[in-house]
């Protein structure tokens, strides 16, 4: 540690810190627009100066490294002159157009104008002007109020891994770029909005709809992957107008996807807002009770082995514990959340987690991903695999994949094959890979849903244990054998037992007739056509989605903004989401719509409030006890090592990725026009990599 004096007051800060860190340390606020905590240091908006003792000339804090017995100045005449100076050159050929911008209200231009600035314009001359460039359906642009602060420039190239954005010319003709004019390519690119300090880059499907002051904010979580990236909903009365990421350095940093972000639209759109029965066959609006005491006479005289559940990847954990006790009274063990028809190693929890944990991509210096496309998958996730190759440097943190990989990870990548064979080639050494994994102090491997959906996944996990084991990707300390799960609901389920019991049917069996009644909790992704024609279909979500066009009964919903609700990530962190807004119309909390229809069905649910509920889901499971807006930690534990160690049968088939269109896979996503957007937009340029 090294000791600096910063307005008299002695701190301890990290050797190697720069100045601007060694004040904030000592609770300082020093101004800045280039500089930012998780990009490289630029330098170059002077905003940020200090005057340091004995310095011959003031320094820009956020590239001047500390020194033992350094002396820092923030708040002197100087100092203070200085930043009047720099402002006074910014705004220059900056626009007064704040009435009109959308970021009015949280700019940093702004802000720090109106805290660091004179107040007084000697400028005369005509302000430039900036032509306007053309990022995509997702970022808008007026360049001309950009500060060249390359921020966007150092995010797309160091976070994003999409280098599309770039500084041109020189001097006052300088101005942000892409070169050639396209769409940015990236999924995060919605961070560009959150790191511009000025109101250069804002986001274009929500332009001019509202003022952030207008907004009520609500702490929730993002559904869209199985991140659990932590999210702030922000709505103007009944309507959720934008959604935003919160910083935490444990799941998401301070990113969020571009889906999570920008299909905020699809809330509104097909909504199941009202009660339907099928009478002759059409479909027809009812009441509540109507609605429950039809149901409940359908299921009387059904013996409980006649009667299935499958639940979707969006659902909270209180509506899946609810949804699989009122199976449980009614004597069904058919529940399953895995419409892909996902295997997972159910003998411990470690079986179907991300054992590692998300922060321990930091720490890792090897990666093989099977059946994994992270950046499809997980964007969020992939940045942080992306950071830790540029830290570590390819040869500090290689990385190998089985199976097609039809896209740009934004990393280097080998492609040992993309068949399950090569894990024979690195069990027997014969794969080279198979020696990097082993001299590696801290490998991991990602086991993507490509391999787990597949007829011989059993034999793929088997044989992928087995070569953790033998590499030392599982040890004593360490846990590096990871589980990506694409479904936010996928992890909760199954550590709420939402699986078949014993003699209970899966989703294929329960879809062949194996069930006359069929409840279909927020479950849209899978084939509906292969549901037996005499299945009766009880439909219980919040979109009007394919699943909705089959059913019998419609239970209108809340999706994930209208609810209070646990959802646990890929790494087992349990987190809680708040309510934003109330459902439209008559729909209602899910859990709420189980529970009325157990006391008519009679079989009441032994809870009436949602604290009961969670004491329920608790005693189900410990994990659930202590879940709350903090995230509880997922236990270290390793997977037994008992696997077979004889030759695997594997399917001779490659490994495919398991999102074809990564703007629409989910209901939600569905219903946007944004993301139906993007995906136009987007789908040739994935289908040509793809060739």
């Amino acid at each position: 540690m090294v000791k600096v004096l910063v307005d008299g007051t002695p701190v301890d800060v990290p050797a190697g810190s720069s100045a601007l860190q060694a004040c904030e340390a000592a609770g300082k606020e020093i101004p800045r627009f280039c500089y930012h905590e998780r990009l490289s240091v630029a330098g170059n908006c002077r905003m940020c100066l200090v005057q340091v003792v004995r310095a011959p000339k003031l320094v820009a804090s956020c590239g001047f490294p500390v020194a033992e017995g350094m002396q820092i100045l923030t708040d002197t005449d100087v100092v203070r002159r200085a930043r009047r100076a720099v402002m006074e050159f910014l705004l220059i050929n900056h626009p007064l157009d704040c009435p009109i911008c959308d970021q009015g209200g949280e700019c940093d231009l702004q802000d720090q104008a109106y805290g660091y600035g004179s107040g007084v314009s000697r400028y005369q001359e005509a302000k430039r002007a900036v032509t306007d460039k053309e990022l995509g359906p997702l970022v808008k642009t007026v360049m001309t109020r950009c500060i060249q602060c390359s921020r966007c420039v150092r995010f797309s190239t160091e976070v994003a891994g999409t280098p599309e954005l770039g500084i041109v010319s020189r001097g006052e003709n300088a101005e942000v770029t892409t070169y050639v004019e396209k769409a940015l390519t990236s999924e995060l690119s919605g961070n560009l909005i959150d790191i511009c300090p000025v109101g250069a880059l804002t986001a274009k499907p929500t332009a001019f709809r509202a003022r952030s002051w207008e907004y009520k904010k609500t702490d929730s979580i993002d559904v869209m992957d199985a991140v659990g990236t932590n999210i702030q909903i922000q709505a103007r009365g009944a309507e959720v107008m934008r959604i935003v990421p919160r910083i935490n350095d444990e799941v998401n940093e301070e990113w969020l996807s571009d889906k999570g972000r920008f299909s905020v639209d699809g809330l509104k759109k097909r909504r199941l807002d009202h009660p339907w029965v099928r009478v002759h066959g059409k479909l027809h609006k009812a009441s509540w009770q109507d609605t429950l005491v039809s149901m409940a006479r359908r299921f009387e005289g059904i013996s409980g082995d006649r009667i299935g559940a499958i639940a979707g990847d969006l659902c909270d954990v209180e509506s899946l514990c609810a949804l699989k006790d009122l199976m449980t009274a009614l004597g069904s063990s058919h529940t399953d959340c895995r419409q892909d028809g996902a295997w997972y190693d159910m003998r411990s929890r470690s079986g179907y987690l991300f054992n590692s944990g998300i922060t321990g991509i930091d720490e890792a210096d090897a990666l093989l991903l099977i059946g994994s496309i992270p950046r499809h998958e997980a964007p969020v996730l992939n940045a942080r695999i992306r950071k830790q190759y540029l830290h570590k440097g390819r040869g500090g943190f290689p990385v190998a994949s089985i199976g097609a990989l039809p896209v740009d990870l934004t990393y280097n990548v080998d492609v040992l094959g993309e068949g399950p064979e090569v894990l024979t080639r690195l069990l027997d050494g014969s794969e080279a890979f198979a020696e990097v994994l082993k001299t590696a102090k801290r490998p991991m491997i990602i086991l993507g849903h490509g391999a787990l959906t597949r007829p011989d996944a059993q034999a793929v996990y088997e044989a992928t244990l087995q070569l953790a084991y033998q590499t030392g990707v599982i040890t004593q300390d360490w846990n590096g054998l990871n589980i990506l799960h694409t479904a936010a609901s996928r992890v909760g389920a199954l550590d709420i037992g939402f699986v078949p019991g014993s003699r209970g049917f899966a989703v294929t069996n329960m879809l062949r007739g194996g069930v006359e009644i069929l409840w279909l909790l927020g479950a849209d992704d899978f084939p509906l056509d292969k549901i037996s024609k005499d299945t009766f279909v009880i439909y219980q979500g919040h979109h009007g989605d394919a699943a909705a066009a089959r059913a019998d009964i419609i239970l209108p919903g809340a999706a994930y903004t209208e609810k209070s609700g646990t959802y646990v990530n890929t790494a087992g962190e349990v987190q809680r989401a708040l309510r934003a807004v109330f459902p439209p119309g008559q729909a209602r909390e899910d859990w709420q719509i189980i529970r009325a229809f157990s006391e008519v069905a009679g079989h009441p649910l032994p809870y009436d409030s949602v604290e009961a509920l969670r004491a329920r889901m608790a005693k189900v499971n410990p994990v659930f006890s202590n879940a709350g807006t903090e995230i509880a930690p997922a236990p270290q534990s390793v997977t037994d090592s008992s696997v077979s160690k004889g030759t695997a049968e594997f399917n001779n088939a490659r490994i495919r990725p398991v999102i074809d269109d990564y703007y629409q896979t989910n209901s939600i996503s569905r219903a946007s026009l944004t993301m139906a957007e993007c995906s136009r937009v987007y789908g040739p340029m994935r289908a040509v990599a793809a060739e």
